[in-house]
């Protein structure tokens, strides 16, 4: 417990800097959007009722899709101007998250402040005509104060909203606070979910209570508490940019997607480069599709990706070849569309497998798929996230005729726990995960080979094809490591975070691996 502790707090400057930087754009940019269509809204009805609606919409949709969906957005854009104008700029991390929370924050601050300037008493606004005022002046030295505690009240609303989404944006490579919540939620450490919980209340707190007294000063007046609150929220912003003002620029940005082994590798190869001299800096829990995306734009320079994901997800191929062939045509074809490099196998596959409780398979008699097949009907399946979306599942299930009684998607995690608690009865288990073996499953055979392999495999982006540095640091790794090594570093890591690190379970990798010579 202790050691957990000591490692949120060592990780808590870096995760809540990048927060707060995060948070604060996001408003600030929201509030320069929200101004200027709520003076709209007030002088023109028709204008009001479709941006409040518009606004409405927008709020509607989850924040995690939000954010998933402004990074193809971005980089059709960024794709665009590269062509254009030979610009091209980053749509992953910080970029898209930036654009999804301020869009998610500007229905309370426009429905407040449209409220607020609309319900100005009429006989105050008559009496400013009266005195000559122009519009200007009447906005802004009359009806503007009056609503401002109003629209401080909308804004109070939003900034408590957009702390809270911007724990999401770690699944589009920015880092936040959310990173101790879906790295803790894959490595089952709690301590860390509940740290980056306990942070992210922590700071939303602060803010609304900076924001309160602004609004009361304002309110009544009160020069005081305005300023006080003022000098919190300034306090806080400065604390946030000063690291990032002196960061320096990192070598080489490694990519992970959002489970256990992916942040095993990413961590090794992190390790690997250090150690020749490099500096590193990591994006994690990443989507697949973000993930290749991300690298086929040089937005990461390496990340482990597997064969069998990369032959139906990315190329969408149907077919399944033989599995040196297909690595043969996986590479040229990786080259060829996208100039990624397939630098090698790491010596050990990852393949969706069925999987259930060896009892319980033994009892009814199920050893391959096409056992599975007769009986899936009374059977309740347990998936990952991505898997009931896949092309190799719906090759798997029409290929055997698959049809289960309920059909339910978990983290990794609470998938494997899901089977030891008997809600589920089969799972899409991962063939080199240690949990297999430590919850005595049974892997059902594919007697048809409807699912293709997974090896996995060393990427790197196309700006680092020439890279020798990154080659010597990488090379060593090819067909180092089996899948029996590969299952204990992860049950290292899933079993007993308390002891066991990503850190290492990398380190026990590392020391399958030749030593690289300086």
């Amino acid at each position: 417990m202790s050691e957990q502790i000591d490692l949120a707090w060592s990780l808590l400057p870096l995760y809540l800097t990048q927060h707060i930087l995060l948070s604060a754009s996001a408003m600030l940019l929201a509030l320069a959007i929200a101004l200027p269509l709520i003076i709209i809204c007030t002088q023109f009805s028709g204008w009001r009722r479709f941006l409040l609606g518009a606004a409405s919409v927008i709020q509607t949709i989850p924040g995690l899709a939000l954010l998933a969906l402004f990074y193809p957005i971005l980089l059709g854009l960024s794709h665009l101007t590269n062509a254009l104008f030979s610009v091209t700029f980053p749509a992953l991390g910080f970029l898209p998250s930036l654009l999804a929370l301020a869009l998610y924050a500007l229905l309370p601050i426009l429905r407040n402040g449209v409220t607020g300037l609309l319900g100005v008493d009429t006989l105050v606004s008559e009496a400013a005509d009266g005195v000559g005022m122009t519009a200007r002046q009447k906005l802004l030295q009359i009806e503007l104060p009056l609503a401002a505690p109003v629209l401080m009240s909308g804004i109070r609303i939003a900034t408590v909203w957009t702390i809270g989404t911007a724990t999401l944006a770690t699944s589009v490579g920015q880092v936040s606070l959310g990173n101790y919540i879906f790295s803790g939620l894959q490595t089952e450490n709690w301590v860390s979910v509940a740290f980056g919980c306990l942070a992210a209340t922590a700071l939303a707190l602060a803010a609304d209570f900076a924001l309160s007294l602004i609004e009361a000063g304002l309110a009544l007046r009160n020069r005081k508490k305005i300023g006080f609150g003022l000098l919190i929220l300034i306090s806080g912003v400065i604390f946030a940019l000063t690291p990032a003002l002196f960061e320096s620029k990192k070598d080489y940005v490694v990519g992970a997607k959002n489970f256990s082994e992916q942040f095993i590798l990413a961590q090794l190869i992190e390790n690997r480069l250090e150690s020749l001299g490099a500096s590193v800096k990591q994006r994690e829990s990443l989507g697949s599709a973000v993930a290749f995306r991300a690298l086929a734009n040089d937005e990461i320079d390496v990340y482990v990706d597997y064969s069998g994901t990369l032959w139906s997800n990315v190329l969408g191929r149907t077919d399944n070849p033989p599995r040196e062939s297909l690595l043969i045509n996986l590479k040229q074809e990786l080259r060829s569309q996208y100039g990624i490099t397939l630098l090698g196998t790491l010596g050990f596959e990852n393949a969706y497998v069925l999987a259930m409780k060896d009892a319980q398979a033994q009892k009814m008699g199920i050893v391959s798929t096409t056992d599975l097949s007769a009986k899936s009907q009374n059977l309740r399946l347990g998936s990952d996230l991505e898997f009931l979306n896949r092309p190799e599942w719906k090759k798997l299930k029409n290929s055997y005729g698959l049809l289960f009684q309920s059909e339910k998607s978990f983290t990794p995690t609470f998938m494997y726990r899901a089977l030891e608690s008997n809600e589920v009865d089969v799972i899409s288990a991962f063939s080199s995960d240690g949990r297999i073996k430590a919850q005595n499953l049974r892997v059902l055979t594919d007697p048809l080979n409807a699912a293709p392999t997974y090896d996995a495999l060393i990427l790197i982006a196309p700006k680092r094809v020439n890279d020798e540095f990154l080659r010597r640091a990488l090379l060593p790794m090819v067909s180092a490591i089996d899948v029996r090594q590969m299952q204990e570093a992860n049950y290292m890591v899933d079993r007993d975070v308390n002891k066991s690190t990503v850190n290492k379970a990398a380190q026990f990798l590392e020391n399958q691996i030749p030593v690289i010579k300086k």
